[in-house]
């Protein structure tokens, strides 16, 4: 009989948690966060307990805690990271990341809160955390070799600073917040950033940052792309004005592909999380990007895709601010 991987002993015991963050963490050696000394003398301190408390008369068993012989500094696996300072079990914030990486369009904060048995604000700034470690920080261009980019841009929800709120919107997309995205057809990676403007002299610029100059670029007929050829090695556009959605001669020239990731990523933010502040746009962005990129096509099941997640958290930390304040 099959067993649920929820299920698994990380998810529900504190100690068997630490075990595994620290098994991935310092797959090459124990790291001090404090001073960087890898391998260094490390003294696990067991049965150390916390302040005493009304919840905790005896203390709460601190898991994890470790002692570097170097520095002389305590610490545990979650130091450095993006669980540092958290103030729930870290058996729950594993839960999380996984619910997080098996849902293809989200889970909502409240969702997590009732799954998770943990205050609506909690739920809220620990998905924010794990937003935060799935951010890439890789800048490698994407179509090296010569491969084929695919390039497009959407648009969502309402930007105050264009139009505030209570003013007419209309049925254009001029008062959106403005997405552009890139698919990379051989490794079937996208990256996606939030940006202010979509004119031509904006793009470029962008897009000669992420994608190599050998590089096929595909596109629509928007006229912000029209310059396209002059910085790649070619660049193939299709007519979706006229009904055309993929090139009547060659059937590579197409942008159905980043299509395809923007559905998913309007189906989670319109059903899933239904509104989102520009302010914190480009964390769910990194939500959907992440997902995509390390989908079963690429190679990633769900529990490998919130391994991967959790790579991520090194080194990176966001500090609470109150959910009602983010409006």
């Amino acid at each position: 009989m099959s067993v649920s991987t929820l299920s698994q002993s990380r998810f529900h015991d504190e100690g068997a948690a630490f075990k595994f963050l620290e098994e991935m963490l310092w797959a090459n050696g124990t790291v001090c966060p404090h001073c960087g000394v890898v391998r260094g003398r490390v003294y696990d301190l067991a049965d150390v307990r916390g302040s005493k408390s009304a919840k905790n008369p005896e203390g709460a068993i601190r898991y994890g805690l470790k002692k570097c012989g170097e520095c002389r500094k305590q610490f545990t696996a979650k130091v450095g990271t993006v669980f540092e300072h958290a103030r729930m079990p870290l058996h729950k914030m594993l839960q999380a990341t996984h619910l997080m990486m098996s849902s293809k369009k989200g889970i909502s904060s409240h969702q997590l809160s009732r799954l998770l048995e943990i205050s609506y604000k909690a739920a809220w700034f620990l998905s924010h955390r794990i937003r935060e470690a799935m951010r890439s920080g890789d800048l490698a261009p994407f179509g090296s070799g010569g491969g084929i980019v695919e390039v497009d841009e959407t648009f969502i929800g309402h930007d105050k600073s264009i139009k505030p709120a209570g003013e007419k919107k209309g049925r254009g997309f001029a008062h959106k917040h403005k997405i552009l995205s890139l698919v990379d057809r051989s490794t079937g990676r996208q990256r996606s950033m939030v940006v202010d403007s979509l004119k031509g002299e904006d793009l470029m610029p962008i897009l000669r940052d992420n994608i190599a100059q050998e590089a096929i670029v595909m596109t629509d007929e928007a006229s912000y792309y029209s310059k396209v050829s002059e910085h790649f090695a070619g660049h193939g556009f299709t007519r979706h004005s006229a009904g055309q959605y993929v090139d009547y001669e060659n059937p590579l020239i197409h942008t159905n592909t980043i299509e395809g990731a923007f559905s998913i990523f309007k189906r989670g933010m319109k059903g899933t999380y239904q509104h989102c502040a520009k302010k914190h746009l480009h964390r769910y962005v990194a939500e959907f990007e992440f997902r995509y990129t390390h989908r079963e096509r690429t190679g990633f099941n769900d529990a490998a895709r919130s391994e991967q997640a959790l790579k991520g958290i090194v080194g990176k930390r966001i500090t609470y601010r109150r959910p009602d304040l983010h409006a």
